[in-house]
């Protein structure tokens, strides 16, 4: 007779058996846990598979991610773009399909500025001599209305120049501190309008804008204001953080989205070139702000919503204003 007996020490296990004066130990030579060894087998080849996959799957996403940047730039107006197509997949063809229309663009986009620089080019010559040969005229009622049919002919290649800018994104802004005040007696000198044509309802500021863009913006809208509106005035209401034209007349037709279209017809019927509008608001949007315009009690009001960069409080005395505003 005898006994058995089993230990275990660590992974290890033991069989000991004592009978009829000799012992005997065995030592268990099978796996502890063959189930564990074949799951973390398994879970070695699965990573191996994922991780065979992500890499074929990343290699072949990396050209989407590429393009998919490029769109985002084409997206906010940029031309200048660096596609390459990769192989001939799906992916592939989609970029080279997307660059064959890039470049088709920028090529219209040339074709089209090249033909309104020799358009403005070919005018201005005329235009110039004949605003010459208008005051040599002795009858004053002819030669006024030659001069102003002249001044109405530049002031459209201006504009005309202006707009070739700013959809070739050639505009660019030189940004000043200037008083708003100053911006808007130059606004007047450009429309060369009446003095109680434009009513001033504020206190002046100064402002973080490139002047002889934003002049623009002023003067457009205070001409639109003047233009329309019953009274044939334009009231300015103006703080650091918004400026509001306000005229009285009846309201809008259309949303303000079909006026800032370039050549609103509704704008050319009222002897406009349908330019105005668009103007400003392609020349807000490149300093940051917006334009929107809502109608309360009878007035029809524009308004400017600046940027936090832009407003600057009226009590640095020595900043200097623009030197062309002083004058």
């Amino acid at each position: 007779f005898g006994r058995v007996r089993i230990y275990a020490k660590g992974h290890a296990r033991y069989i000991y058996v004592q009978s009829l004066g000799y012992n005997l130990m065995l030592k268990d030579l099978k796996p502890a846990h063959p189930r564990q060894a074949i799951a973390l087998l398994l879970l070695a080849l699965f990573s191996g598979i994922l991780t065979f996959i992500y890499t074929i799957l990343r290699r072949k996403l990396s050209p989407l991610k590429e393009l998919d940047q490029e769109v985002q730039k084409f997206a906010k107006g940029e031309l200048d773009l660096q596609i390459r197509p990769h192989g001939n997949d799906e992916i592939g063809k989609i970029a080279a399909t997307f660059k064959k229309a890039v470049d088709s663009l920028k090529e219209q986009i040339e074709s089209k500025n090249l033909f309104m620089r020799n358009m403005m080019h070919e005018l201005k010559t005329p235009i110039t001599k004949g605003r010459i040969l208008a005051e040599s005229i002795d009858d004053f009622e002819d030669k006024e209305l030659l001069i102003k049919s002249f001044e109405r002919m530049n002031e459209i290649i201006t504009e005309l120049a202006r707009v070739e800018k700013l959809t070739s994104r050639n505009l660019s802004l030189n940004p000043q501190i200037v008083s708003f005040d100053a911006l808007v007696e130059k606004a007047k000198k450009l429309l060369l309008c009446q003095e109680d044509r434009v009513v001033k309802a504020y206190h002046n500021f100064r402002l973080t804008v490139d002047p002889d863009h934003f002049v623009i913006v002023l003067k457009n809208l205070i001409d639109n204001a003047i233009k329309f509106s019953s009274d044939h005035k334009a009231i300015i209401r103006a703080t650091p953080a918004k400026i509001e034209i306000v005229s009285k007349g009846e309201p809008l037709k259309h949303p303000l989205s079909y006026y800032t279209e370039p050549f609103s017809q509704e704008e050319k019927k009222n002897d406009g070139f349908g330019l105005g509008l668009y103007i400003v608001k392609s020349i807000l949007e490149i300093h940051g702000a917006k334009l929107n315009h809502r109608y309360e009690e009878g007035n029809n009001i524009f308004e400017i919503i600046l940027p936090d960069k832009a407003s600057r409080r009226y009590t640095n005395k020595r900043v200097k204003v623009t030197a062309a505003l002083k004058r």
